[in-house]
Parts: structure tokens; sequence; C-alpha cells
């Protein structure tokens, strides 16, 4: 019986923290704001299509046809057309609100526990995500010459990246509960797999350092009129391969 109920605890930890990560990253405000968007955008130009064949159809069937069928068959069409380019109009509307909205904040997250490896890395993350959101905020004032485009791009990349870095940490803590209940003989390579996580947190943590790194210098040099937009660029880039490797490592 107590051998039953310590695999069923094996097994639940790891399901638990993945399920948590993906609830998590599901539920994550930037993330649902960044859906919104691309659902706006896509809402957009359904309706533009559609009211543009439907335009094309009620024209040839008003001006290919003789009789009063045909042109109020053509007319209806119209009509059609112009209701569907107008819903095309209102989701641009509201494409363009979002995409000038700023980018929601994610409620903090529970830290490891003390005695975790993950822990020190995850405080880490929580104050490089308040020192980036600050920097951005900075850049996307009116005052700043940086394009908003690459803000943006900079804030969806670093919320992509601090997803990723907390399923690898919920990751290493499954391992962690599993190594403290394996059998002695099995602990060496489970504490491998700790260390190799680990080793993927502080990988992590040092592109994201490497963003906030390129935006302080943005901020610093949006004063002289010449800041090197490409910085900011390389390091977004860099850190969205870096998400990108993560989550395949972690699917």
């Amino acid at each position: 019986m107590e051998l039953r109920q310590l695999v069923e605890k094996q097994l639940r930890g790891p399901v638990a923290d993945q399920v948590r990560a993906h609830l998590a990253r599901y539920t994550d405000p930037a993330a649902k704001h960044e859906r919104r968007k691309k659902r706006a955008a896509a809402a957009m130009w359904i309706f533009i299509f559609l009211g543009l064949l439907l335009g094309v159809v009620g024209a040839v069937i008003a001006t290919g046809t003789a009789g009063f069928e045909a042109l109020l068959a053509g007319a209806v069409i119209g009509v059609f057309a112009l209701g569907s380019l107008a819903l095309g109009v209102r989701s641009g509307g509201r494409l363009r609100r979002l995409n000038k909205a700023p980018v929601p904040t994610a409620v903090p997250t529970a830290l490891p526990p003390a005695r975790s490896a993950a822990r020190e890395p995850m405080e880490r993350l929580a104050d490089a995500e308040r020192v980036l959101a600050d920097l951005l905020r900075q850049l996307s004032s009116p005052r700043s010459t940086v394009p908003a485009d690459s803000v943006e791009q900079a804030r969806a990349t670093g919320a992509e990246a601090a997803s990723a870095l907390r399923e690898v940490a919920a990751e290493l803590q499954a391992v962690e509960r599993a190594r403290d209940m394996a059998p002695a003989a099995d602990r060496a390579a489970l504490s491998d797999g700790v260390v190799r996580l680990r080793a993927q947190l502080d990988e992590g943590l040092e592109g994201y350092g490497a963003l906030i790194a390129a935006a302080g210098r943005l901020v610093a040099a949006s004063s002289s009129g010449g800041p090197d937009n490409y910085a900011l660029t390389d390091a977004t880039d860099r850190l969205h391969g870096l998400a990108v490797a993560l989550r395949e490592i972690f699917p």
C-alpha cells in the first residue's frame, strides 16, 4: 500500500506541474492580449475578403444578366458585401485599439520552495520582468524614437521567454521530487537532470538579461536622438530563438 501511494505521489507531481504550467501560459494576460489581436486581425481580413468577393459576384450578376430580377439580386448581394466590409472595418478598428493598448502585466506567480534549485532563477526572472516592463514603457513614450513594432516585438518575446522558463522551472521541481523519492541507485541520474535543467534556466536568464541590456541602452541613448535600434531587434531575435528552443526541449 505504501509503495502504491509513493508511486501515485510521484506521478501526480510532474503531471500537476505540467497542467499548472500550461494553464499559467494560457491565462497569462499578455498571452490573452496577443490572442485577441490575432483574432481581430483574422476577422478583419476574412470580412474584407468576403466583402470584396460578394461585391464582385453582385456586380457580375447585376451587369451580366438582363432583367429586373438580376438587378435586384445584384443589389441584395451588394448590401451583404457592404455589411461584410463594415464588419471588416470594425475589426480593423478593434485591432488598432489593441495595438495601441499597453500589454497587461502578468499576475505574480508563486515562487518555488526555498530548497529548490529553481527558486533563485525564478526570483531573478521576476525581477527581470519588472525591469524590462519599465524599460519598454519608457521606450513606448511619445519622446522615444524607437519604432513601436520593435517595442511590441520585444515585449511579446519577453513574455514568451518568461513563460518558457517557468515551464522549465516546473519540470525541474518535478525531477527534484522524483529524485528525493527514488531509490539511491537512481538518484545520481535524476540529480544530473536537475543540474541540466538549472543550466537551461541560467542560459535563458542570460538571454533575458541581454534583452534588458539592449532596452536599457536605448533608453539611455534616447536623449541623444540616435539610439541603435538594431541592438533591441537583435536581442529580441536571439531571445525568441532561445524561447523556441526551450519549448522544443520541453513540449
